[in-house]
């Protein structure tokens, strides 16, 4: 009789990149200031997104190491969240299309996206924020899609 658990619905975790989304006065310098934070770490940045508001920026990251970057941001006292994103891989060819038809055939419906800096498969991926975390990540698998996790991004980066 084997000996391994069955993974059911309940104890499914589909593979989630957390995204730390800080916030940020409109002020010269406020994103270096940011980013010097990570200087003389081993922290990097693979995905970045910057959403300018009227009097404020919302600064979403994807680090190689979030546990460690959440640290560091909470020291200097930065204002931030964390949240959970579908990263993966976009094939050659029409592969936004092709994520975006299949999400579309699952019915998930994209919040935001943008793409990873460095690309630690050696291809170019795509961070997804979506409501339906587990149908995003079943559909695009069951697609043959490549879904990262975490452990996939500690391979490369910038700072």
């Amino acid at each position: 009789m084997p000996t391994h658990s069955f993974e059911t619905a309940e104890t499914f975790h589909p593979p989630v990149v957390r995204q730390i989304s800080i916030f940020l006065e409109d002020r010269v310098g406020a994103l270096l200031r940011l980013f010097r934070c990570f200087e003389g770490t081993e922290v990097k940045v693979v995905a970045m997104s910057v959403v300018h508001a009227i009097d404020c920026a919302i600064i979403r990251l994807i680090c190689d190491q979030n546990e460690k970057a959440i640290e560091i941001l909470k020291a200097e006292r930065f204002p931030l969240t964390t949240s959970e994103l579908v990263v993966v891989e976009v094939p050659h060819g029409h592969g936004l299309m092709s994520i975006c038809s299949a999400l579309l055939a699952g019915e998930v419906n994209i919040d935001y996206a943008y793409p990873l800096l460095a690309r630690p498969t050696g291809r170019a991926a795509i961070a997804i924020h979506t409501q339906d975390m587990e149908t995003a990540v079943a559909v695009l698998r069951s697609r043959k899609f490549a879904v990262l996790s975490e452990d996939d991004l500690g391979t490369g980066g910038v700072r």
